[in-house]
Formats: C-alpha cells, sequence, structure tokens
C-alpha cells in the first residue's frame, strides 16, 4: 500500500464496534438518557457562564465586546452548535465507541485525519480543562475569602496575569534569584480531587456529577431571582455598542460555554441504549442550557454598565457573576451563594472534561496510535486508570501557570476544527454507506444542515484572535512529529495490512468518498 493510500485508509463502523468486545478493553454500560443529559449539563454549565461571560460582553485589549447584546451572541453560537450537535448525535447513535470525532473521523477521513482530530481534542478537553481549573481556582478563592480565609495572592494566580495586571502581587510573592515564584495552587488541587474520583467508577462519577448539576441549577435560578430586582434596563442601552463584530467576537468567545455537549459521545460505551439515549443526552443539554444562558446574560447585563465592566475587568482578574452583585452592592450572603454555585458548577465540568480525555487516549490507543498503556482498563473499576492519571497530571501541571483567556481561546479553536470535521464525516459517510441503519439523522437530507454546520464553524473561528491560530498551528505540527514518529509506524490497521499484529481480522478501507458500498437489509 503507497504511503498516501496508507494515510488515507479507514476503518469500517462494524470494525469499530467489533473493537469495544475485545477481552481487557471494555467499559461498564451503566448510563442512562438522565445520566447523558446530565453530563451534558454538567460539561455545558460552568467556567463558560461563570468566567468567559465578562470578557465575551466587555471584550480586550484585542477584540471588541458584545455588550448587552451577549444575549444574542448566546444564542447566535447555540445554532451554530445545535447543527454539529445533530451531526454529532447521528454518529453517537450509529457508532457507540469510545473517542467522539477521532473515531467518526476515522470510519470516514481516514488515518492522517483521525490522528489529527485525536490530537485537536486534547486542545478541547485537557487544555480547556485547564481554563476551567483556573476559573474554578477565581471562585474558591472568593468563597474562601468570604470566610474569612485569604490565601497570599501568589498562590490564586497564574504568573502572566500577575505580571500584567497585579502588580502589588508580583511584589508580596518570594523570589528567588530576583524571579517571583507565583503559581496556581488551588487549581491543581481539584484537578487532582477529580482525577481520583474518576480512576474509582464511572457509575460514581456519574451520580457525582448528577448532584453537582442539581445544585448549580438551583444557585443559578437563585442568582436570577435575587439580581432581578438590581437589573435597570437603562443599562442595555446601548445594546450593541460594536455592532454585529461585537456580537460576533461575543459568540466565538462564549463558544467555550457550549463545547461540553459532545463530552456525552466520549461515553457511548458506556451508554445502556445508546442508539435511543445519545441522541437525547447531546441534544437534550444544548437546548436547556442555551435557555439557562440567555436568561443569565440577560441579567448579567442589566445589573451593571458596559462602560463600568470594561473599566474594572481592564484592571483586574474579576469573577463576573458576583462582580456584577458587588457592583449591585448585594448582600455578601447572597455573593457568597452564587460563588459556592460556581465551585460546583466548575467541578462538574472539570469532572465531565476529564472523564472524556482519557477515553479518547484510550481509543486512539486501542487503534495502535498511542502507547497500549493508555488502554489499559483497571481491573476492579473498570475505568481507563493509567490514561486518566496521565491527563490528570497534564491538566494540573499546566492549571499552575497558565493564564484563563490564553487557555479559552486555545480550546475553542481546536474544537471549531474538530466540529467541521464531524459535519464533514456526515456528508462522506451517508455517500460511502446510505444504507446503513440510523436510528437518528440528520434532518433535511445529506449536505443540507452539515455544510450550514461546517461554514458556521469557520464563520466563528474567523473572529477568534491571530494569535490562537498561531498557537493552534504549532499544536498540529507538534501532533504531526509525534504521528510519525509513532503512530504511522504501530497503527493496528498498518499492522493486519500486512498480516500483523492480535488476532482478529481487520481490513483495511482505503478512502474514496465516491465509492458506495453494497446495499444491506434495514431492519
Amino acid at each position: 500500500m503507497s504511503v498516501m493510500r496508507r494515510l488515507f485508509a479507514t476503518k469500517s463502523l462494524d470494525e469499530l464496534v467489533a473493537g469495544t468486545q475485545e477481552e481487557g478493553h471494555q467499559l461498564k454500560k451503566v448510563l442512562g438518557p438522565w445520566n447523558l443529559i446530565a453530563l451534558g449539563v454538567g460539561a455545558i454549565i460552568g467556567a463558560g457562564i461563570f468566567a468567559t461571560i465578562g470578557t465575551a460582553a466587555a471584550g480586550d485589549a484585542h477584540r471588541p465586546g458584545a455588550g448587552p447584546a451577549l444575549m444574542i451572541s448566546f444564542i447566535l453560537t447555540a445554532v451554530v452548535c445545535g447543527f454539529t450537535a445533530l451531526c454529532y448525535a447521528e454518529f453517537a447513535s450509529m457508532v457507540p465507541v469510545s473517542g467522539s470525532a477521532y473515531t467518526y473521523s476515522y470510519a470516514t477521513l481516514g488515518e492522517l485525519v483521525a490522528w489529527i482530530i485525536g490530537w485537536d481534542l486534547m486542545i478541547e478537553y485537557a487544555i480547556g480543562n485547564v481554563a476551567v481549573a483556573i476559573s474554578w481556582a477565581n471562585y474558591m478563592n472568593t468563597l474562601l475569602e468570604g470566610f474569612g480565609i485569604v490565601l497570599p495572592g501568589w498562590l490564586t494566580v497564574d504568573y502572566g496575569t500577575a505580571m500584567s495586571k497585579m502588580p502589588q502581587v508580583v511584589a508580596a510573592a518570594p523570589h528567588l534569584f530576583g524571579i517571583p515564584i507565583i503559581f496556581n495552587v488551588l487549581a491543581v488541587g481539584i484537578v487532582t480531587l477529580i482525577t481520583i474520583v474518576l480512576v474509582w467508577g464511572i457509575r460514581e462519577s456519574a451520580s457525582f456529577n448528577f448532584w453537582m448539576v442539581a445544585i448549580k441549577l438551583v444557585v443559578l435560578a437563585f442568582f436570577v431571582f435575587v439580581s432581578f430586582k438590581y437589573v435597570k434596563p437603562a443599562h442595555w442601552h446601548p445594546f450593541a455598542p460594536n455592532g454585529f463584530s461585537g456580537i460576533a467576537t461575543g459568540a466565538a468567545i462564549v463558544f467555550f460555554a457550549y463545547i461540553g455537549f459532545d463530552a456525552v459521545s466520549t461515553t457511548a460505551e458506556e451508554a445502556k441504549n445508546p442508539k435511543r439515549d445519545m441522541p437525547i443526552g447531546i441534544i437534550g443539554s444544548l437546548i436547556l442550557c442555551t435557555i439557562i444562558y440567555a436568561i443569565i446574560a440577560a441579567v448579567f447585563t442589566g445589573m451593571i454598565p458596559y462602560g463600568d465592566l470594561v473599566k474594572k475587568l481592564s484592571s483586574e482578574q474579576a469573577e463576573p457573576l458576583t462582580l456584577a452583585m458587588k457592583y449591585a452592592t448585594m448582600p455578601n450572603w447572597m455573593v457568597g451563594v452564587v460563588a459556592f454555585g460556581s465551585v460546583v458548577a466548575h467541578t462538574a465540568v472539570l469532572l465531565v472534561f476529564q472523564l472524556g480525555q482519557p477515553r479518547i487516549f484510550f481509543a486512539m490507543s486501542r487503534d495502535g496510535l498511542l502507547p497500549p498503556f493508555f488502554a489499559r482498563v483497571h481491573p476492579k473499576f473498570g475505568t481507563p486508570h493509567v490514561a486518566t492519571i496521565i491527563t490528570g497530571v497534564f491538566v494540573g501541571v499546566a492549571a499552575l501557570f497558565s493564564s484563563l483567556d490564553a487557555m479559552v481561546d486555545l480550546t475553542n479553536i481546536g474544537t471549531l476544527f474538530a466540529f467541521l470535521l464531524v459535519c464533514i464525516g456526515i456528508i462522506i459517510l451517508r455517500v460511502k454507506d446510505p444504507h446503513r441503519e440510523r436510528s437518528f439523522r440528520v434532518p433535511g437530507g445529506t449536505w443540507f444542515l452539515p455544510v450550514l454546520g461546517g461554514l458556521s464553524c469557520i464563520f466563528l473561528a474567523k473572529y477568534l484572535p491571530k494569535e490562537s491560530w498561531y498557537r493552534f498551528g504549532i499544536w498540529l505540527l507538534v501532533g504531526m512529529v509525534v504521528y510519525l514518529s509513532y503512530g504511522f509506524r504501530h497503527s493496528r490497521l498498518k499492522n493486519r495490512g500486512r498480516g500483523q499484529g492480535p488476532q482478529g481480522g481487520m481490513v483495511t478501507h482505503d478512502f474514496n468518498p465516491e465509492q458506495q458500498l453494497p446495499e444491506r437489509d434495514v431492519e
């Protein structure tokens, strides 16, 4: 097989499903539709609504803010995600396999693209979780201060933010050879705790998440209820201070608030009835969260004028919702309740994202693209414990020193790229395998909504900072080096093509968008 044909060889969907039955690589099927919706809401409602809402409304030195039109930004982003969510739902119901967009790309676009998307998904889950851990630490610090516990500033912020915005923290920090020692100890602490819970078991993790989701929904309802009387319609004028550019930029930023819905698809192997329950979990969580977001955005922008929000966020690292409550001089106990709810919300997001990333490593390792220890399953707990621990170490170390905005922007562009490939994958699979049973179909035929989904992802990515594009390009180059040095040589697809590797023949399929497989009966 030539190198180019080898790079774009695909695995059939039947092969992907058969791989889930290999002894030692089986995950427990314990998740029902309500568990999946809760996992989706747990991943979606978190750092996006509690942290990025401030930057999206106010903007920063490099991009305009949406102002009160932020509520339109949330709806715009929901529409973009909705197109992709439908594609994810069709894939997840048809291919109940861990790996999310990585697995889907392997079946439609070939091994090289599958590797790229798998490497790219590390940005969404692992790098995204770095951002969530940082935001969690900010709110936890506010909560601790409410109880009179004041940690040194150099233990609660990253180096870059302290150097650019907080000279008092730099001055108070201990110095080593003239360099200030500044790192976020709270962020690494929560990542460690979540990693332990996830190694413990998927059923326990899902139950833990379900109660956290319930708590944060109650707290957000509390925020709306107690803050409503502080909303002043005058603060909604001008409604869109930076025009459509501000609305679109705000949508690109708050996209981070929506990316969790695809984390549901990484648990497809652990769903009791994936053909029915995966579409319910993915689409149901997206609709519920969009309604909540629009309401929160309206209240938030009505509590604090656009100009004052811009001034405050330019000089401090603040938590937007509690910032608005303090601006309205609301009682401290109310601020504390929202800070507590945010801590719980962030914890739920951390749990779901930390759950998703190891399962992508797990799927890539099972295909031979990563070392085999990533696919080890704990003999007692039935979880990919090695991949979970490695993910926890990476996220924890990165969260010690990284800034929130940089991590959010990098996560957004990586996720948009993944979503684009999922939309393309649906089109290719409809052409290649039109008669395969699909318990859920993207409405509107083969082209209409998937094409809209892909174009809308490109549209949002256009409004992200240029620095994010540069970092994303570097990340993909590093990924290609890893693939060519390990994955290309150890791929099970390649080895089976040469008659090598474990028993159980997998067949290689060369990528040809115009090829159609023989018709098969549809039940």
